[in-house]
């Protein structure tokens, strides 16, 4: 699985760089425009350690904030589960927020938190948060009648077991999309430290961009593509341990 996501990245970026460097030697751009093969070698040597501690920070900011994404998410999705006036304005509080662009929400996190790890953390999770929020409610709010009709008649249902039965019976849904946020969790912790952070690969970037780099930028985009697959595919075996694991006690207590 590993070097198929690898592979499969590597080819998307070297089609990539082949066609801009296609659109610098058919258009005749200067070195300062699109840099040469020879110039982003060079770059890639210079920097290359660098970038790959900047992006190991990012990565692990986006482990946690993807984290703590899903907590928040799980919270909300089943104390807002219920059909009532409570679960109702949870919903429509968590909606409603996710309509401000992080662009503007952004600075008012940095000026409370200062432009460290919490800042981060917080832009992170907001970003990756909402459609694991959609999905969870979705699959909470959707009855097992086939399993929950023997509890509810006999009297034994309660809110923890109705959330067990619905998060088991679409266990496939739910590694699937937090294994899709994870991406997410990285574009938000990327943003934060573009937008006003002191460290981490977007840090990197946007002194590259300031400096019109965009060999440097290249080299940055390689590392961020090379470790969100790892982790992505970090997060899809684990994803399959618990099936299979779930799958086996399920078998046990048939």
């Amino acid at each position: 699985m590993l070097p198929k996501r690898i592979s499969q990245f590597l080819i998307i970026y070297f089609l990539g760089l082949g066609l801009l460097l296609a659109v610098k030697y058919g258009f005749s751009l200067s070195d300062y425009v699109i840099p040469g093969i020879a110039d982003i070698q060079q770059t890639a040597a210079a920097v290359f350690g660098r970038y790959l501690r900047a992006v190991l920070d990012t990565l692990g900011v986006a482990v946690i904030g993807h984290l703590l994404a899903i907590g928040m998410a799980t919270v909300v999705a089943i104390v807002g589960r219920p059909d009532n006036l409570i679960g109702t304005m949870i919903k429509t509080a968590a909606y409603n927020l996710q309509a401000y662009p992080i662009v503007a929400v952004a600075p008012i996190i940095f000026i409370l938190l200062g432009d460290g790890l919490p800042s981060r953390l917080l832009i992170a999770a907001i970003i990756c948060y909402f459609p694991l929020l959609l999905s969870f409610i979705g699959i909470l709010t959707e009855p097992v009648a086939s399993i929950e009709h023997f509890y509810v008649v006999t009297g034994r249902m309660r809110w923890q077991l109705e959330v067990k039965i619905r998060a088991f019976e679409n266990i496939h849904k739910l590694i699937t999309v937090v294994t899709g946020s994870a991406t997410l969790a990285m574009v938000g912790t990327i943003v934060a430290e573009f937008i006003g952070a002191d460290s981490g690969i977007g840090y990197s970037l946007r002194i590259a961009l300031y400096q019109s780099d965009i060999a440097k930028v290249l080299v940055a985009l390689f590392l961020i593509g090379v470790f969100n697959s790892l982790y992505l595919v970090s997060l899809e075996l684990l994803g399959l341990f618990i099936q299979k694991r779930m799958g086996v006690e399920q078998r046990m207590t048939q």
